[in-house]
């Protein structure tokens, strides 16, 4: 028998043998109903919620060509698709990223690169951190190349690699003034010679993390990037091969030619967002995500009726309020309540109230008025959360500013529950 749906006066049971989704009525003790499961299956997920996020795969690929313009057609590119690609989808964008000239491919986490290796991806693939030892096995079975910064790992890694008769490829992550991770510029050399013995180990690059490349003030940068070669030559003058160098984050790349070396890596650039005010006047970005949504409710208020929780807002007479189903659970943050617009039929339109936890509202005046074309939204109306309409737009960079965040968080929340579109 199936679970009692609390509420319903019936239950859903699964009649495994024929394949079907039953759903049986209670009270009067009848057969029910039954549903064929794969067309079930067929409805589309914004059908079944009215919230849904787009990513413009072009707008990824005309960014990449972007970086490529800067950088010269020498160097790697290497594409950041870490925390499923900033929010964009690690396993599509991935595959767009590399179908678009990028050569590498960087995540944070072992699963992360394992979901690339499961999508038939076979590019190489890097973790931008050294993961836990107890991981290796993975790395070696997936082709997944760690950053290293310790000799215990280093050398964990390598028995267990030379033990399959595999080598243990890696990179060599260098603290340059960071102090996140990494080894100290000045240790490189000795660490090298402390695990170098081993056979396995194979180094195929080294790089570094730039602290302050978005920045105005460049004394940090350039301290750090003088500490990155200085570095790299004593490995080259101790006779250690670095393999590919690279330092140059989305920052570096677009604003410091001298930091691009043999390799870049794209971050926030190749998802169409700015890293600085400086790279804006240097390089034409095109933002891939959008989010969107339908209108569930419409109401007229009577003047002061509050919306919301708190009643923090107050209606002002002759408006609409109108509800989409995006809420600060879906990365639209609490925090911008009554602060932000969203769009609909080409007018930037006021949130109002509290953002809910799956649900937000905002208002439309109906007036009259000289300046502006008088709309009337309905249920089912599409409306940009974030994303452009005839000559309005709402932008990632906006909503972070107002938040006191940055883009990449902005991008990342929406990515938490929408279903994901891919124009």
């Amino acid at each position: 028998m199936g679970e009692v749906v609390g509420g319903f006066g019936g239950y859903a049971t699964r009649r495994k043998q024929e394949g079907v989704f039953q759903y049986t009525m209670v009270a009067d003790g009848s057969q029910g109903v039954s549903f064929d499961p794969e067309k079930l299956a067929q409805i589309p997920e914004k059908d079944r919620r009215w919230a849904w996020v787009e990513v413009d795969l072009n707008a990824i690929r005309h960014n990449i060509a972007q970086v490529r313009s800067r950088v010269g057609q020498s160097r790697r590119l290497l594409a950041v698709v870490k925390a499923d690609a900033y929010g964009h989808g690690a396993v599509r964008v991935a595959k767009t990223a590399l179908n678009s000239g990028a050569d590498y491919l960087a995540v944070a986490t072992v699963d992360e690169g394992i979901e690339l290796r499961e999508a038939l991806i076979n590019a190489p693939i890097m973790i931008l951190a050294e993961p836990p030892a107890s991981s290796i096995p993975l790395l070696l079975a997936y082709k997944i190349m760690p950053s290293i910064y310790t000799a215990e790992f280093a050398i964990q890694y390598a028995e267990a690699a030379d033990s399959c008769g595999l080598k243990a490829p890696y990179h060599l992550a260098v603290n340059t003034g960071m102090n996140r991770i990494g080894v100290h510029h000045s240790e490189v050399v000795s660490f090298l010679k402390q695990v170098d013995f081993h056979r396995a180990l194979d180094l195929k690059g080294v790089f570094t993390h730039f602290a302050t490349a978005d920045s105005s003030d460049d004394l940090d940068f350039r301290l750090q990037l003088n500490r990155f070669k200085e570095a790299v030559a004593a490995m080259r003058a101790a006779g250690f091969d670095p393999g590919l160098v690279h330092c140059a984050n989305s920052a570096a790349s677009i604003r410091y030619p001298e930091a691009l070396f043999d390799m870049v890596r794209m971050g926030i650039v190749m998802y169409g967002y700015h890293p600085c005010p400086e790279t804006m006047a240097l390089v034409d970005l095109r933002p891939a995500m959008s989010v969107h949504a339908r209108i569930t409710d419409v109401r007229m208020l009577r003047m002061s009726e509050g919306v919301g929780y708190g009643l923090h807002y107050r209606s002002r007479g002759s408006v609409k309020t109108c509800t989409i189903p995006v809420g600060y659970a879906d990365g639209y943050m609490r925090c911008l309540s009554g602060k932000v617009d969203v769009i609909c039929k080409g007018q930037l339109l006021h949130q109002v109230g509290n953002i809910c936890m799956d649900q937000a509202m905002f208002e439309v005046d109906l007036r009259t008025s000289a300046t502006r074309e008088r709309i009337d939204p309905q249920i089912g109306d599409e409306v940009i959360v974030m994303g452009r309409q005839g000559n309005a737009e709402i932008t990632a960079t906006e909503l972070a500013r107002i938040a006191d965040t940055i883009e990449y968080e902005v991008c990342i929340g929406f990515s938490h529950r929408m279903p994901r579109y891919y124009v």
